[in-house]
């Protein structure tokens, strides 16, 4: 041991050189690392063995001096902003907590502030500590030094060892600042001082050097504070204008310290913040690896080169993830995409073994011996990248996400980008392809950011992959990206392999099915017919193809209103899904659930009832009372209970389902609209019209905005608002409405489909009530007539027509030709139903659209 205060040649000290002293303040908001003379010697170990020219300085200091000046920390950044959550805890953890040794980290992605987060804290609160001690922890060698040098400081030794023994023995409050702790490598516990006394601050990128103590995550800053600092460092006054320009330009930056502070540097050179946007725009890698000449801090990196150091230590597999994933959204990344993926079964029509070797390398080093997915290999590869907060993982969703900044910077860091795209793209359609039908829907919303950030690329996608995208779209409601995608597809494939190939008739049908989901039933019909025609003559009759081919058909005549059509292939399909598969396959519900819908456009109520119990029994057993299916049933349950008259029950169904697929599907989703629209009928059936009122205008609102003003959706959901105002006796808004709506369904649907003559009874109604007999009559003369030809006389709707226009009779004295249309239609004599007449004729809640499947 050294005598006391002795000080030897050997001590080579560094005073800054360009600011390696301020190693390691990731935010770029830090302090200088110092002039090149003593007072900022001690930042690191490296300045005290740097240079021999200032060790003759210290050895004329006397002892306490030097080790004041080695205990010294820098300061932060002069323009340090926010924070102050992390700070309070800190303060609340180092000062107001209970004795012992504390320790706490700060950890996050470089250039986020970890560094000057912790030496704000110092400043702050340095009067607290009888000594300050900066170690910069990058590497054993730079540990090594910096403890070395406490040592030398506080005259016990000439060795890391010492400096360490020194920590160990001194009950103090001493603070140890292990900075820029990275390296997933080195096991730091060798280096923190085992013993109950003392406080320790941890910089790291590294999350998993939180099991040392408490600890905070240094990430975004809050929008004010990044607002404040971007200010700050482009030396831009705080008005109305600049504090707007500023909010847009740290929102592209994602609220990065250190990009914020770039940014700044760069504006404050040309003092125009507006023109930085347009600038990064087109040159965004060059402004982010650029060192601005002028700085408020020493830091030695900029943001891109900060990650790309970080880079370089992965495996080739790690790398490889992340430049996948940057082609991904940077949100909502899963395990589960990969292993689905690892599975994918080379159907006819998609890419060959081959063709996807760049993909396949990938996910093998994933896959165990057995050919099995091996997810502690994934999590290998994932924790290797978590180590340097490039990426982060959240435990409770069970997904990864990417600081958007990385994301940026990985896509320019790929050398063969198309290659990458290519593999990108291939991974999310193979993954989703291997999803049960019954569950595509939820896993719809969380492959659609990922495919519209792929899409956002000239991507080369196998038409294949292309229809996986399209029902991707289809599931999640967004039924034009679906139609543009499939169009392409159907071309493609007419082309290269003929109008017979089973891949073509794949696209042809789940065309169709969207034409469906957009309305557009004759285009959805005349292709259906020409599937299964082929798939009859390619495959046969009982082909599991066949049979879908022929459920979609049925489910088209549904919605062109010939039900009785729908119901001759509903029952076959049925009776040939239950012959080849059980009864308790899902694609045997799915049959039986078609075939109570049609019961129910034939006025059979008790019949689909029945099948709907048993069909939501089932799926309540197979998926849970939460999933999607379950849910659409126990909808289509709830309309067949209004129809019967029972509304209580109706609605106790209905406020479930619609509570419930706002949580899955989000509020906007069709199907969610669907429920809204439902339970708005229920409302109006059970009196509670202000109730119906509020959600109808939503509906009608939404599905202009997400479907259009001439969906058939859309003009239901008008009709519906329309009686609803009758409901209120606002006779002249009803009148507008459904004025447009009659037209629009005679204009899309054509005069005799049901829909467009529940329009036309409606509008009936609505003259009856303005006192308008003539043209009431006139127009049920004409619905009745239409409803006897097309559902026939004993049709629940057809009976309702014929009460409603005798009442019309009635109502004009034409008592004779009341008399005689009840005795027709056996209704019971002069029924006194006037009282009733300003309600619809029919509710028209959005119906839910029956299953139509794709392969």
């Amino acid at each position: 041991m050294l005598p006391q205060g002795h000080v030897t040649q050997t001590i080579n000290i560094h005073g800054g050189q360009g600011g390696s002293g301020g190693e390691g303040y990731e935010n770029g908001t830090g302090g200088p690392g110092g002039p090149g003379h003593g007072p900022t010697l001690n930042v690191t170990a490296q300045q005290i063995i740097a240079h021999n020219l200032y060790a003759n300085s210290l050895a004329a200091m006397p002892p306490v001096e030097a080790s004041q000046i080695v205990n010294h920390c820098p300061p932060p950044s002069r323009i340090f902003q926010g924070r102050q959550n992390i700070l309070d805890k800190m303060h609340h953890f180092f000062i107001d907590g209970r004795g012992g040794q504390h320790i706490y980290v700060l950890y996050g992605l470089g250039g986020a502030g970890k560094t000057q987060t912790g030496l704000k804290f110092i400043q702050d609160l340095s009067s607290q500590f009888s000594d300050i001690f900066f170690v910069d922890t990058s590497t054993k060698e730079t540990i090594d030094i910096g403890l070395k040098n406490i040592a030398i400081a506080k005259h016990c030794g000439n060795s890391s060892h010492e400096g360490l023994q020194w920590l160990t023995s001194t009950v103090e409050e001493w603070l140890l600042f292990l900075d820029n702790a990275d390296d997933p490598n080195i096991n730091l516990n060798d280096f923190i001082p085992q013993c109950h006394h003392g406080n320790i601050i941890i910089t790291s990128r590294n999350p998993g050097l939180r099991v040392y103590g408490n600890h905070s995550s240094v990430s975004e800053m809050d929008e004010k504070d990044a607002v404040t600092l971007l200010l700050e460092s482009a030396g831009q006054a705080d008005t109305l204008a600049t504090w707007h320009a500023a909010t847009e330009i740290v929102k592209t930056l994602g609220y990065l310290a250190l990009a914020i502070v770039q940014a700044g540097a760069f504006i404050s050179k040309s003092g125009n913040l507006t023109i930085y946007l347009d600038l990064y725009a087109k040159q965004r890698a060059l402004l982010l690896s650029e060192k601005p000449v002028q700085s408020h801090d020493s830091y030695a990196q900029t943001v891109y080169t900060t990650w790309q150091m970080s880079f370089e230590q992965l495996k080739p597999p790690a790398q490889m993830f992340l430049q996948i994933c940057s082609y991904f959204h940077h949100n909502g990344i899963s395990e589960e995409i990969f292993c689905n993926a690892s599975k994918f079964k080379f159907y006819c029509g998609y890419p060959s073994k081959e063709e996807l070797q760049r993909p396949l390398e990938f996910l093998s080093n994933f896959m165990a011996p057995t050919g099995e997915w091996d997810t502690l290999s994934f999590m290998n590869v994932t924790s290797e990248i978590q180590a340097y907060s490039l990426i982060n993982f959240d435990p409770e969703k069970e997904v990864f996400s990417i600081h958007p900044l990385v994301h940026a910077w990985s896509q320019e860091m790929i050398s063969d980008s198309k290659s990458c795209q290519s593999s990108a793209g291939a991974i999310l359609a193979m993954a989703f392809s291997e999803i049960p039908s019954q569950d595509q829907m939820l896993a719809s919303l969380l492959f659609l950011p990922h495919v519209e950030s792929i899409s956002q690329f000239n991507t080369d996608i196998a038409p294949g992959f292309q229809l996986q995208y399209a029902e991707i779209f289809l599931k999640a409601g967004k039924y034009k990206q679906a139609e543009k995608l499939q169009v392409e597809v159907l071309e493609k494939w007419k082309e290269a392999l003929g109008d017979n190939d089973r891949s073509t008739l794949i696209a042809m049908g789940n065309l169709a099915v969207t034409y469906s989901r957009l309305g557009e039933f004759k285009k959805s019909q005349e292709l259906e017919i020409v599937v299964l025609e082929k798939r009859k003559q390619l495959l046969g009759d009982n082909h599991p193809e066949t049979l879908t081919a022929m459920g979609n058909l049925a489910n088209t005549y549904s919605n062109l209103g010939e039900f009785k059509k729908a119901q001759e292939l509903d029952i076959v399909v049925l009776e040939k899904r239950k012959q080849f598969l059980g009864d308790n396959h899902p694609e045997i519900l799915n049959a039986m659930g078609n075939l109570a819908s049609t019961y129910s456009n034939l006025g059979e109520f008790k019949k689909a009832q029945e099948l709907e119990n048993v069909v939501l029994e089932k799926w309540k057993q197979f998926l849970g009372d939460n999933h999607p299916e379950t849910l659409a049933t126990m909808a289509h349950l709830a309309r067949t209970y209004s129809e019967l008259g029972e509304f209580k029950k109706a609605q106790e169904l209905e406020i479930v389902v619609l509570e419930k697929l706002g949580q899955l599907l989000g509020d906007n989703h069709p199907e969610t609209l669907k429920a809204m629209g439902n339970l708005a009928s229920t409302y109006s059936n059970l009196g509670e019209f202000k109730k119906a009122q509020e959600l109808k205008i939503v509906v009608l609102e939404k599905l202009k905005q997400f479907l259009g003003d001439n969906h058939p959706h859309t003009l239901t959901a008008m009709g519906n608002l329309a009686s609803t105002y009758r409901d209120l006796g606002e006779l002249k808004k009803a009148q507008e409405l459904e004025i447009v709506v009659l037209e629009k369904k005679k204009q899309f649907l054509g005069d005799n489909h049901p829909d467009t003559l529940i329009a036309m009874a409606n509008l009936a109604h609505t003259y009856w009530n303005l006192r308008d007999f003539t043209k009431a009559e006139e127009l049920e003369l004409l619905v009745l007539e239409r409803c006897r030809q097309i559902l026939g006389d004993n049709h629940p709707d057809t009976l309702h027509v014929a009460r409603h226009l005798s009442n019309t009779y009635r109502s004009q004295d034409k008592l004779q030709e009341a008399k005689e249309l009840r005795r027709l239609f056996g209704l019971p004599a002069f029924e006194n139903t006037t009282s009733s007449r300003s309600r619809a004729i029919f509710k028209q809640p959005v119906k839910r659209l029956k299953k139509a499947l794709i392969r």
